[in-house]
Protein backbone atom coordinates (compact mmCIF):
# COMPACT_ATOMS: atom_id res chain seq x y z
CA UNK A 1 0.00 0.00 0.00
CA UNK A 2 1.18 3.65 -0.51
CA UNK A 3 1.19 6.39 2.17
CA UNK A 4 -0.43 10.18 2.30
CA UNK A 5 0.67 13.46 3.05
CA UNK A 6 -1.50 16.40 2.93
CA UNK A 7 -0.82 19.38 4.83
CA UNK A 8 -3.71 22.75 5.36
CA UNK A 9 -2.14 25.91 6.94
CA UNK A 10 -3.99 29.62 7.14
CA UNK A 11 -0.21 31.08 6.27
CA UNK A 12 2.35 29.73 3.75
CA UNK A 13 4.07 27.24 5.52
CA UNK A 14 6.88 24.85 4.52
CA UNK A 15 6.26 21.11 4.96
CA UNK A 16 10.01 20.30 5.15
CA UNK A 17 10.35 18.46 8.41
CA UNK A 18 7.20 16.01 7.71
CA UNK A 19 8.28 15.09 4.42
CA UNK A 20 11.31 14.55 5.97
CA UNK A 21 9.59 12.02 7.90
CA UNK A 22 7.43 10.72 4.91
CA UNK A 23 10.50 10.40 2.67
CA UNK A 24 12.31 7.90 4.82
CA UNK A 25 9.29 5.52 4.19
CA UNK A 26 10.10 5.41 0.34
CA UNK A 27 12.27 2.65 0.61
CA UNK A 28 14.34 2.99 4.10
CA UNK A 29 11.86 2.71 7.32
CA UNK A 30 9.06 1.72 5.15
CA UNK A 31 9.08 -0.93 1.64
CA UNK A 32 7.39 2.34 -0.50
CA UNK A 33 10.17 2.08 -3.15
CA UNK A 34 7.85 2.36 -6.48
CA UNK A 35 8.39 6.58 -6.84
CA UNK A 36 6.77 9.57 -4.96
CA UNK A 37 5.87 12.82 -5.75
CA UNK A 38 4.38 16.83 -4.55
CA UNK A 39 1.89 18.94 -5.27
CA UNK A 40 2.47 22.77 -3.46
CA UNK A 41 -0.65 25.17 -3.98
CA UNK A 42 0.67 28.65 -4.28
CA UNK A 43 -2.48 30.89 -5.28
CA UNK A 44 -4.33 30.21 -8.54
CA UNK A 45 -0.74 27.87 -9.43
CA UNK A 46 0.01 24.53 -8.45
CA UNK A 47 3.79 23.37 -8.33
CA UNK A 48 4.57 19.47 -8.59
CA UNK A 49 7.42 16.64 -8.49
CA UNK A 50 7.60 13.78 -9.72
CA UNK A 51 10.47 10.91 -9.48
CA UNK A 52 9.66 7.52 -10.23
CA UNK A 53 12.74 6.13 -7.88
CA UNK A 54 12.53 5.84 -3.83
CA UNK A 55 12.18 9.01 -1.90
CA UNK A 56 14.68 7.78 0.36
CA UNK A 57 17.27 7.78 -2.66
CA UNK A 58 16.03 10.31 -4.80
CA UNK A 59 17.52 13.89 -5.38
CA UNK A 60 15.02 15.48 -6.06
CA UNK A 61 13.50 14.42 -2.85
CA UNK A 62 16.46 16.32 -1.24
CA UNK A 63 15.98 19.05 -3.12
CA UNK A 64 12.25 19.04 -1.84
CA UNK A 65 13.91 19.17 1.38
CA UNK A 66 15.72 21.46 1.30
CA UNK A 67 13.88 24.00 -0.57
CA UNK A 68 11.56 25.37 1.72
CA UNK A 69 9.12 26.20 -0.38
CA UNK A 70 6.07 27.79 1.43
CA UNK A 71 2.53 26.83 0.44
CA UNK A 72 -0.95 26.66 2.12
CA UNK A 73 -2.08 23.66 0.62
CA UNK A 74 0.58 20.26 0.20
CA UNK A 75 -0.56 16.76 -1.10
CA UNK A 76 2.26 14.17 -1.28
CA UNK A 77 2.27 10.19 -2.09
CA UNK A 78 4.94 7.67 -1.76
CA UNK A 79 4.16 4.55 -3.87
CA UNK A 80 3.97 1.28 -3.12
CA UNK A 81 2.85 -0.29 -7.00
CA UNK A 82 0.46 -2.91 -7.22
CA UNK A 83 -1.18 -1.49 -10.40
CA UNK A 84 0.50 0.34 -13.33
CA UNK A 85 4.19 -0.28 -13.41
CA UNK A 86 7.21 1.81 -11.80
CA UNK A 87 7.27 4.77 -14.06
CA UNK A 88 6.64 8.91 -14.21
CA UNK A 89 3.59 8.44 -15.64
CA UNK A 90 1.93 6.32 -13.08
CA UNK A 91 3.39 8.40 -9.82
CA UNK A 92 0.90 10.26 -7.97
CA UNK A 93 -0.25 13.21 -7.00
CA UNK A 94 -2.03 13.37 -10.61
CA UNK A 95 -3.52 16.76 -11.60
CA UNK A 96 -5.98 18.15 -13.71
CA UNK A 97 -7.88 20.99 -14.35
CA UNK A 98 -11.62 21.70 -13.89
CA UNK A 99 -13.29 25.72 -13.74
CA UNK A 100 -9.99 27.34 -13.81
CA UNK A 101 -8.37 25.65 -11.05
CA UNK A 102 -5.62 23.51 -11.06
CA UNK A 103 -7.12 19.76 -8.91
CA UNK A 104 -4.88 17.33 -7.72
CA UNK A 105 -4.98 13.72 -6.18
CA UNK A 106 -3.53 11.37 -4.48
CA UNK A 107 -4.44 7.58 -3.79
CA UNK A 108 -3.43 4.88 -0.98
CA UNK A 109 -5.59 1.72 -2.18
CA UNK A 110 -7.05 -0.70 -4.80
CA UNK A 111 -10.20 0.18 -6.27
CA UNK A 112 -12.10 -3.58 -8.16
CA UNK A 113 -13.12 -3.06 -11.61
CA UNK A 114 -12.85 1.26 -11.49
CA UNK A 115 -11.53 0.71 -15.13
CA UNK A 116 -15.08 -0.37 -16.19
CA UNK A 117 -16.18 2.86 -15.30
CA UNK A 118 -16.66 5.02 -18.54
CA UNK A 119 -14.97 8.54 -18.43
CA UNK A 120 -16.05 11.69 -19.99
CA UNK A 121 -13.57 14.97 -20.26
CA UNK A 122 -10.90 13.58 -18.63
CA UNK A 123 -8.58 10.81 -20.02
CA UNK A 124 -5.41 8.68 -17.67
CA UNK A 125 -2.17 9.12 -18.75
CA UNK A 126 -1.10 6.29 -16.81
CA UNK A 127 -2.13 2.66 -16.31
CA UNK A 128 -3.28 3.23 -12.28
CA UNK A 129 -6.43 2.72 -11.03
CA UNK A 130 -6.23 5.75 -9.14
CA UNK A 131 -6.01 8.20 -12.24
CA UNK A 132 -8.73 6.55 -13.76
CA UNK A 133 -10.62 7.42 -10.49
CA UNK A 134 -9.35 10.66 -10.73
CA UNK A 135 -10.50 10.99 -13.98
CA UNK A 136 -13.90 9.40 -13.07
CA UNK A 137 -14.36 11.61 -10.33
CA UNK A 138 -13.39 14.78 -12.14
CA UNK A 139 -15.67 14.01 -14.94
CA UNK A 140 -18.93 13.31 -12.58
CA UNK A 141 -17.99 16.92 -10.94
CA UNK A 142 -18.26 18.33 -14.33
CA UNK A 143 -20.99 17.22 -15.41
CA UNK A 144 -22.78 17.63 -12.14
CA UNK A 145 -21.16 21.35 -11.60
CA UNK A 146 -20.56 23.16 -15.41
CA UNK A 147 -19.99 26.14 -13.30
CA UNK A 148 -18.61 26.45 -9.82
CA UNK A 149 -21.88 25.80 -7.29
CA UNK A 150 -22.70 28.60 -5.90
CA UNK A 151 -22.90 26.79 -2.59
CA UNK A 152 -19.46 24.98 -1.90
CA UNK A 153 -21.24 22.60 0.59
CA UNK A 154 -23.16 20.93 -2.67
CA UNK A 155 -20.15 20.21 -3.86
CA UNK A 156 -18.53 19.11 -0.99
CA UNK A 157 -21.60 16.64 -0.07
CA UNK A 158 -21.19 15.06 -3.96
CA UNK A 159 -17.68 14.51 -3.56
CA UNK A 160 -18.66 12.65 -0.16
CA UNK A 161 -21.12 11.03 -2.71
CA UNK A 162 -18.74 9.75 -5.08
CA UNK A 163 -16.26 8.64 -2.58
CA UNK A 164 -18.78 6.56 -1.09
CA UNK A 165 -19.08 4.92 -4.54
CA UNK A 166 -15.93 4.55 -5.28
CA UNK A 167 -15.29 3.13 -1.94
CA UNK A 168 -17.50 0.39 -2.31
CA UNK A 169 -15.28 -1.13 -4.93
CA UNK A 170 -12.10 -1.43 -2.29
CA UNK A 171 -9.78 1.31 -0.35
CA UNK A 172 -10.21 4.26 -1.50
CA UNK A 173 -8.18 6.37 0.98
CA UNK A 174 -7.11 9.98 -0.91
CA UNK A 175 -6.12 13.29 -0.55
CA UNK A 176 -7.71 15.87 -3.30
CA UNK A 177 -7.49 19.65 -3.21
CA UNK A 178 -9.27 22.42 -5.78
CA UNK A 179 -6.42 25.30 -4.50
CA UNK A 180 -9.10 26.29 -1.83
CA UNK A 181 -9.80 23.07 0.31
CA UNK A 182 -7.98 20.00 1.12
CA UNK A 183 -10.15 16.71 1.25
CA UNK A 184 -8.87 13.91 2.58
CA UNK A 185 -11.06 10.74 2.61
CA UNK A 186 -10.46 7.35 4.90
CA UNK A 187 -11.52 3.84 3.67
CA UNK A 188 -9.08 1.93 5.87
CA UNK A 189 -6.67 4.60 7.24
CA UNK A 190 -5.71 8.21 7.50
CA UNK A 191 -4.89 10.58 10.41
CA UNK A 192 -4.23 14.11 10.80
CA UNK A 193 -3.51 16.81 13.61
CA UNK A 194 -3.79 20.63 14.26
CA UNK A 195 -0.79 22.89 15.26
CA UNK A 196 -1.89 26.14 17.00
CA UNK A 197 -0.61 27.98 19.87
CA UNK A 198 0.89 27.35 22.13
CA UNK A 199 3.41 25.64 19.96
CA UNK A 200 5.39 22.80 21.19
CA UNK A 201 8.69 20.22 20.11
CA UNK A 202 7.73 17.31 17.49
CA UNK A 203 9.58 14.27 17.13
CA UNK A 204 9.69 12.23 13.97
CA UNK A 205 8.90 8.52 14.22
CA UNK A 206 11.45 8.04 11.25
CA UNK A 207 14.52 9.97 11.46
CA UNK A 208 16.28 11.25 14.69
CA UNK A 209 14.51 14.40 14.77
CA UNK A 210 13.36 17.70 16.62
CA UNK A 211 11.35 20.56 15.61
CA UNK A 212 10.30 23.59 18.27
CA UNK A 213 8.08 24.82 16.19
CA UNK A 214 7.77 27.75 19.00
CA UNK A 215 10.97 29.09 17.15
CA UNK A 216 9.75 28.52 13.76
CA UNK A 217 6.14 29.93 13.52
CA UNK A 218 4.08 33.29 14.76
CA UNK A 219 1.08 32.89 17.36
CA UNK A 220 -1.41 33.43 14.78
CA UNK A 221 -0.41 30.01 12.68
CA UNK A 222 -2.33 27.07 12.12
CA UNK A 223 -1.10 24.00 10.60
CA UNK A 224 -2.94 20.79 9.80
CA UNK A 225 -0.67 17.68 8.80
CA UNK A 226 -2.36 14.81 7.38
CA UNK A 227 -1.08 11.54 7.06
CA UNK A 228 -1.78 7.95 6.39
CA UNK A 229 0.26 7.14 9.95
CA UNK A 230 1.37 9.44 12.52
CA UNK A 231 4.58 10.97 11.69
CA UNK A 232 5.62 12.05 14.89
CA UNK A 233 5.94 10.05 18.54
CA UNK A 234 4.92 12.77 20.91
CA UNK A 235 1.54 14.75 19.32
CA UNK A 236 -1.59 13.86 19.69
CA UNK A 237 -3.51 12.42 16.23
CA UNK A 238 -6.73 12.24 15.38
CA UNK A 239 -7.42 8.87 13.52
CA UNK A 240 -10.02 9.21 11.01
CA UNK A 241 -13.10 6.54 10.91
CA UNK A 242 -13.47 4.47 7.86
CA UNK A 243 -15.69 6.22 5.44
CA UNK A 244 -15.36 9.79 6.40
CA UNK A 245 -14.58 12.92 4.54
CA UNK A 246 -13.20 15.83 5.96
CA UNK A 247 -12.64 19.07 4.55
CA UNK A 248 -9.83 21.14 5.44
CA UNK A 249 -9.36 25.46 5.06
CA UNK A 250 -6.62 27.22 6.58
CA UNK A 251 -5.55 24.71 8.42
CA UNK A 252 -9.18 24.22 10.43
CA UNK A 253 -10.96 21.01 9.51
CA UNK A 254 -14.21 22.48 8.77
CA UNK A 255 -16.51 19.93 7.88
CA UNK A 256 -16.90 15.75 8.08
CA UNK A 257 -19.48 13.64 6.29
CA UNK A 258 -19.42 9.86 7.51
CA UNK A 259 -21.41 6.88 7.12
Amino acid sequence: MCELLGMSANVPTDICFSFTGLMQRGGKTGPHRDGWGIAFYEGGGCRMFHDPVPSAESEIARLVQRYAIKSQIVISHIRRANRGRVCLENTHPFGRELWGRPWAFAHNGQLRGVKRLPLSGYRPIGSTDSEHAFCWLLGQIRERFPQPPRQPADLWRYVYTLSRELGERGVFNYLLSDARHLYAHCSSELSWLTRRAPFGQARLTDVDMTVDFQQETTPNDIVTIVATRPLTTNEAWTVMPPGALTLFSAGTSMVTFAD
